[in-house]
């Protein structure tokens, strides 16, 4: 496989391993937190647009959709249903139609920095996740689904 496929793909598998941890126990009612702009289940739908228009660009038909936002488990579930996906186009023959260091720095690491924001709202609504060391952590291509491997480092 072309190294730079194999690379987002690892990309992936951070974003979904962040994500499972930053969503990861919230209770139903931080979903709607209104403490500092978007609310979480709103950020989280803007996430799952990110994946989808990543698999309309490398088709080569780039189109992107608002969607409005499911409840808190629907949104999450489709958040990791549209991940996974463009995962799979990325480990397949398919061919990619757009620059991967573009995917890389558009939906890849905008849906980082939105990670960053939920965690970040989690906290401030009272429900912090619990941190852990990301260098030592058992990420793998692949394993981009809600279900991650425990902690090796939690502090």
């Amino acid at each position: 496989m072309d190294e730079k496929r194999e690379l987002l793909r690892h990309a992936l598998a951070a974003i979904a391993y962040r994500a499972a941890r930053a969503l990861g126990g919230a209770p139903a009612e931080f979903a709607n937190f209104t403490g500092a702009g978007r609310k979480p289940v709103e950020i989280l739908a803007h996430m799952g647009d990110l994946f989808d228009w990543s698999l309309t660009a490398v088709r080569g038909a780039m189109h992107w959709h608002v969607s409005a936002p499911l409840e808190w488990d629907a949104e999450q579930e489709r958040f990791f249903t549209t991940l996974a996906a463009f995962d799979v186009v990325l480990a397949s023959d398919e061919p990619i139609h757009a620059p991967i260091e573009r995917l890389l720095q558009g939906p890849v690491v905008d849906a980082l920095t939105h990670i960053g924001q939920i965690a970040m709202l989690r906290r401030l609504a009272g429900c912090a996740a619990r941190s852990e060391n990301m260098y030592v952590a058992a990420i793998a291509a692949g394993q981009v689904t809600a279900e991650q491997p425990d902690a090796i480092a939690p502090f």
